[in-house]
């Protein structure tokens, strides 16, 4: 979760930002963009250049390799949420205990749901574990995972905070929510300095994993009602509603001082507990895997994205848990996890002057950092995947992450070109998942006056800003088709596969309005079938076009174009 006093070092230390002027916020469909090339488009009748198709053999070096099979482009568009935002009814906001219909349609706007659950949600109290109703808040966990499950949305758990009865043990004035989950003054390279939040994390997968085959007298739910009409909580085993868990969310907390950072190995200790209860050594009801083996565990994204924490990871594991069979590391997670947002102030890694503002997702360094965990995780094998849980733009004139308006585009068409760019940059450098921040924009009075991503919401209750139109319309024309391949590189080409069928999407990576043409091989295709993205509409805009010769001449600009053969 992003707050004032979360806010990663790169964000915080840039404390101005440059005042934009007046925009219109409607939401206007540029007709040009994507537009078919014509023989009238210079005033003097002829062709602005176009360019030919890129020989892929002679930019392979300079073009990044997408990971195995390429990633589904369904699983590029999730979202990061609270329970409330699919519980809460605004006109009666204190009934946790169902889906609040309305946004339930907005959510399925999108390909995941990464959902932030404050540990305290489900143990109150040590050992006292609630999930329906939760005892902090009187949230249904059961009735919302039943839902996505039922919707085909995936989820993914991600634990945070500590609670007050575990920050209890740090002093007075060094207490805090974002305090390492381990009681104060312990071994914090130790797995067993981690057993309470293991403990948990057994709890939790043992209710809603896939294994019935778990011995019931492990499973535990705190059984006592707040008031007399209040439901009481019941063991429940093998729900099969979730697949994924994260544990904590950026562990790196470096701006928050030593008790609340971990550094790499720290990390793999808590995460090793949390994993399989340190190879199944803590006990029986200790770690996600020890109550269901097939749980993914995602480690919880970095907020610094540097390789060397995970690399500490590693060495880590390879000291305290030894090999495989097969001789890999027996490591503790499955999934490799980054934040990281597009902004021109990265910091430690910039190498560029900072503009104090979002930037478009091609022109940083963000697909050159993404390549080095890829290349990490293809080393570790065992189809270790690589996520990102945290990336997004903001729409406030005072954030350091905010968009810019482009030409006749108003900010929120500019957000919605940058994030969908962000998913077809990360699939063309092999990221398995990718998370936006987030749902709703942030309630925090002081988050929405423009420190940083108080407006970073892709919906609001009324309706889908652009963005979450995008990732929807998207999903639809394309949701199971894989990254398959870059074919050019300014404009960009790529293609992705479905079985035999084949989807090119072109575009721009730019920030300036930069419009080329482009002629683009079809293969022989007779018939070009165009989709223009539409801001406020559930579908695509369509358009055929004969081709010539097997080639269709089309102007790409800033927003992506969709284009499929026939």
């Amino acid at each position: 979760m992003k707050n004032l006093f979360t806010l990663p070092l790169y964000f915080l230390i840039v404390t101005s930002a440059l005042i934009m002027g007046c925009h219109s916020d409607k939401v206007n469909h540029q007709t040009e963009i994507g537009e078919i090339v014509n023989d009238s488009i210079h005033e003097d009748g002829s062709h602005p250049p176009v360019s030919s198709k890129a020989d892929t053999s002679s930019i392979a070096e300079t073009l990044p390799v997408a990971a195995k099979s390429g990633a589904k482009m369904a699983d590029l568009t999730g979202i990061n949420a609270f329970e409330w935002d699919l519980l809460q009814n605004p006109k009666d906001p204190a009934d946790g205990s169902r889906i609040y219909e309305p946004k339930m349609a907005l959510a399925k706007s999108f390909g995941g749901v990464r959902h932030y659950i404050d540990w305290e949600r489900l143990e109150h109290k040590p050992g006292q574990y609630t999930f329906n109703p939760t005892n902090g808040g009187g949230w249904y966990f059961d009735v919302m995972y039943e839902r996505f499950k039922k919707e085909g949305i995936p989820v993914l758990s991600c634990f945070q905070n500590a609670p007050p009865w575990l920050s209890a043990t740090y002093p007075a004035k060094e207490r805090t929510f974002s305090n390492i989950p381990a009681p104060y003054g312990s071994d914090t390279e130790k797995p067993t300095s981690y057993l309470a939040q293991a403990k948990l994390g057994f709890q939790f997968a043992a209710r809603y994993g896939a294994n019935k085959n778990i011995d019931s007298g492990l499973v535990k739910v705190y059984k006592e009602p707040r008031w007399s009409t209040d439901l009481v909580n019941t063991v429940k085993i093998g729900l099969n509603y979730v697949r994924y868990v994260e544990c904590g969310n950026e562990p790196d907390k470096w701006w928050l001082g030593k008790n609340s950072q971990q550094n790499g190995r720290q990390y793999a200790a808590n995460l090793s507990a949390f994993y399989d209860g340190h190879k199944g050594t803590m006990g029986k009801n200790v770690g996600v895997k020890t109550a269901d083996p097939s749980m993914k565990v995602v480690m919880g994204g970095i907020a610094r994205p540097d390789i060397k924490f995970v690399r500490e990871m590693i060495e880590w594991c390879k000291e305290n848990r030894g090999y495989r069979p097969d001789g890999s590391v027996n490591l503790c997670f499955d999934v490799i996890n980054f934040h990281m947002y597009s902004n021109d102030y990265t910091g430690w890694f910039a190498k560029f002057k900072s503009k104090k503002r979002g930037v478009a997702p091609e022109t940083n360094d963000m697909g050159e950092i993404a390549d080095g965990f890829v290349k990490l995780a293809r080393e570790l094998g065992h189809g270790m995947e690589v996520w990102t849980t945290e990336t997004g733009y903001d729409l406030h004139p005072k954030s350091v992450q905010k968009v810019i308006a482009i030409g006749s585009k108003s900010l929120e068409l500019t957000q919605a070109d940058w994030i969908l760019r962000t998913s077809l940059m990360y699939a063309r450098h092999g990221l398995d998942r990718v998370f936006f921040y987030q749902m709703f924009d942030d309630k925090d009075a002081k988050l929405n006056a423009g420190e940083t991503f108080g407006a970073s919401g892709l919906v609001t209750l009324a309706k889908r800003r652009s963005a979450a139109d995008y990732l929807l319309q998207v999903r639809k024309l394309m949701g199971e088709y894989r990254y398959s391949r870059t074919i050019n590189e300014d404009p960009v080409v790529d293609v992705y596969q479905m079985g035999k069928k084949s989807m090119y999407i072109l575009v721009v990576p730019d920030e300036k309005d930069r419009k080329e043409a482009y002629e683009l091989n079809m293969n022989g295709a007779k018939t070009a079938t165009i989709y223009y993205l539409k801001p406020g509409s559930d579908q695509m805009e369509v358009r055929q076009k004969k081709t010539q010769n097997g080639k269709l001449k089309i102007l790409v600009s800033e927003t992506p174009v969709f284009v499929q053969g026939s």
